[in-house]
């Protein structure tokens, strides 16, 4: 999942996903406003954002910056940014690309500098000032973006260029940008009356102030959801190491002798392919679905109910049949219908592949005399004893070949320098938001340099569950800016002293949320608005699942998956399993994408006019309607927690990973017909896919690199559902 500072964030990956993106709230999903035309920020001198940092690559001041310091320059930097906009929209002389779009392109310097790394931090590194500041600053960030994108003089320029766009003499991409410009300012209510503006302005307002309180609930929410055990014998099944990290989470909760296992964002929770007590996989598996579902100060059930009818009635001033056709118009799919086919088709093989799994499963239950039927908490316990049986493939050994720093030098990295050859150099001279946090220099192929990335890999209380990859800076070809990325995770951290052993799943995150680091590095060329970070949502997804195939390639597979005390590589025969492995459970684990893409659209199908809806009952029914409630296997995401569509920018579109993934396997196909992991191959999908970023039509660009539109084949034979 991606999530950009003022752009849309795509935190998100298929499993899980966070996004990605963050959203901000902010000005101007595309311009990046890197150069400000006024000088007086009216900050104190002192502010760590007064002025640019004097570090590399201008790289945060996290030693300087304290949380009392974001408000007030977000305050300033709407001021200045404000002013920037008005000297564009009454410039007396003829529009022109560059006294317009190059002009808006460069407005803002100081609001993008504080805000691109408030709305990491706010998610990645919370606290109590971060969150009262997120909801003040969120409604004034919405009226902020909403005072440009309805300026009507701004507008007229937009438009006069728009209109005039054949006849400038504009090169391909200057063409598309202000083709771009002018969708984005209708797009946003540019053209609706003044008293239609004003209503928006209110519901724009209003919805911002509901995102923001929010994503602070549900980080309560998920915290209260935790669930405490009285015994170790409870925890039977769980490996030592497991183990010590519930002891210590116990012991930060000042609960000492207790075990606490913390949620993860997701429905189903890893630690439930190995505890042996089905009353206490209940328990945890209850916890995770009933976070925001219960009465009490963490319910999210009325905000959200209430979210989707603002959303609800913005789709309809706006002229749109509902939410959902609002905001894929700009999209690939186009509408909300062709999104829909594209999940539902998938239902029919989906649905007998799953029921085959769990027939087998329920075979195991019977053969060992557990004497009930299988239920949604079992799942994966019992999944993963077939998983053995049929491929012998025991988690908690693979482990043993995953430690966390190997992965990510001798894989992810690996894997980019053969590709695109890339080198990494890490930097322990520059201030952290947290100790966890690491920072590495990235370098082209050349040896200039490119980005500074920051991997922040562990769990933690004040961060949001997910994974995904943000700019802290707001990068630009017009004035040399290289990019400043980060990776964010929620992997388990390990007890002291203990190696940080992950899982295959947890492995295919780092490749996944690096990939849209690259795009991201790769894609920062001249005009920031064109970087890879602001592609329609259901394209945005495709470079980083596109990355997740290297995890397994035998070259980088090799580099990386050694075991952490000998160093010895895996075993051929365990390699194998694993790969034999890959199809097993697809078809629980596509069922419960598409429960929680299909229920996404039917929120965002509801029409102005209906009724306030219960969220359980709405769930169920929508579930029911679209064949995907299997009560052995819950969505995703439920409706409270389903963070991705109510906190992270992701509203109408998840189904955006199974689009994405289409595409992503295609491609992953041309790579094995000509030859796989070359250079040649990297430099070709750099040059035509991660380079260009957003500079014409996605869909022709893939044609001019795979020679043909995708195919859904390539996804079908990669699932196991052909």
């Amino acid at each position: 999942m991606v999530r950009a500072g003022v752009s849309k964030g795509f935190n998100m990956r298929r499993r899980s996903l966070k996004a990605a993106l963050l959203v901000s709230t902010l000005v101007f999903q595309f311009g990046a406003m890197m150069t400000s035309a006024c000088a007086d920020t009216g900050l104190p001198a002192n502010s760590p954002f007064a002025k640019p940092s004097a570090l590399p690559y201008e790289a945060p001041q996290f030693n300087a910056i304290k949380d009392t310091d974001f408000q007030p320059a977000i305050e300033a930097g709407m001021v200045q940014d404000s002013a920037d906009f008005e000297t564009i929209a009454n410039d007396p002389a003829t529009p022109t690309f560059d006294n317009t779009i190059t002009a808006m392109e460069k407005a803002g310097q100081l609001l993008n500098r504080a805000n691109a790394l408030f709305q990491n931090l706010v998610q990645s590194n919370s606290s109590d000032t971060l969150q009262k500041v997120n909801q003040e600053e969120a409604p004034r960030l919405q009226a902020h973006s909403d005072s440009i994108l309805l300026n009507p003089k701004l507008f007229a320029r937009v438009k006069a260029l728009y209109d005039a766009r054949e006849a400038l003499g504009l090169k391909p991409e200057q063409k598309f940008l202000a083709e771009r410009y002018y969708r984005k300012f209708v797009h946003a209510g540019a053209q609706l009356p003044d008293a239609d503006k004003a209503k928006l302005t209110e519901l724009n307002g209003k919805i911002a102030t509901l995102q923001a309180r929010y994503l602070e609930k549900l980080l309560a929410a998920g915290d209260a959801g935790a669930v405490v055990v009285d015994s170790k014998a409870e925890l039977d099944g769980l490996t030592d190491a497991d183990i010590a990290v519930t002891a210590e989470a116990a012991k930060a909760r000042k609960l000492d002798g207790k075990y606490v296992i913390a949620l993860r964002n997701t429905t189903q929770q890893p630690i439930l392919a190995s505890l042996k007590n089905r009353a206490l996989r209940e328990r945890v598996l209850k916890a995770s679905e009933t976070r925001g579902d219960q009465a009490g100060p963490t319910d999210l059930r009325d905000l959200i109910a209430g979210l989707a009818q603002l959303r609800a009635a913005k789709g309809k001033l706006l002229g749109f049949a509902d939410f959902a056709d609002y905001t894929l118009t700009d999209q690939m799919a186009k509408n909300s219908e062709a999104a829909k086919k594209l999940l539902t088709d998938l239902v029919p093989a989906t649905t007998a592949k799953a029921q085959a799994e769990a027939a087998e499963i329920q075979a195991v239950i019977d053969q060992q005399k557990g004497g009930f039927q299988l239920a949604a908490h079992d799942w994966e316990f019992y999944a993963d004893q077939v998983r053995k049986a049929k491929y012998s493939v025991d988690d908690s050994e693979v482990k043993q070949y995953f430690e966390l720093d190997r992965v990510l030098q001798d894989g992810v990295f690996f894997a980019a320098n053969q590709l695109y050859g890339i080198t990494f150099k890490e930097r322990h001279d520059l201030p952290l938001y947290n100790p966890d946090v690491r920072t590495f220099e990235v370098f082209d192929a050349d040896g200039t340099p490119l980005t500074l990335f920051y991997a922040d890999y562990f769990a933690r209380p004040n961060k949001t569950g997910g994974a995904w990859c943000n700019f802290m800076n707001n990068p630009s070809g017009l004035d040399d800016r290289k990019a400043i990325l980060v990776n964010v995770a929620n992997f388990t951290k390990p007890a002291p002293g203990e190696p940080a052993l992950i899982s295959f799943d947890d492995v295919t995150t780092m490749f996944h949320e690096f990939g849209h680091a690259l795009h991201a590095m790769f894609s920062v060329k001249y005009y920031p608005s064109e970087n890879g970070f602001n592609l329609p949502t259901d394209v945005i997804e495709f470079p980083s699942q596109f990355n997740e195939h290297w995890a397994l390639d035998p070259i980088v597979f090799a580099h990386y998956a050694k075991h952490h005390k000998t160093g010895a590589a895996m075993p051929q025969t365990l390699v194998d399993k694993i790969k034999a492995a890959r199809t097993y459970g697809q078809g629980y684990a596509t069922m419960e994408i598409l429960g929680a893409a299909l229920l996404d659209l039917e929120w965002h199908s509801l029409k102005a006019d209906a009724p306030k809806q219960d969220p359980d009952t709405f769930e169920a029914a929508a579930l029911s309607k679209n064949g995907v409630d299997l009560p052995q296997i819950p969505p995703r995401y439920r409706s409270p927690y389903f963070l991705h569509i109510w906190g992270n920018g992701y509203e109408a579109n998840y189904y955006s990973y199974t689009w994405g993934e289409i595409l992503d396997d295609d491609a992953y196909e041309w790579f094995k017909e000509n030859g796989g992991l070359t250079r040649a191959n990297g430099q070709r999908f750099r040059d035509k896919m991660l380079g260009p970023g957003y500079v014409a039509d996605p869909m022709a660009m893939y044609r001019d690199f795979r020679g043909r539109d995708p195919s859904a084949k390539a996804l079908e034979r990669q699932r196991g559902l052909d």
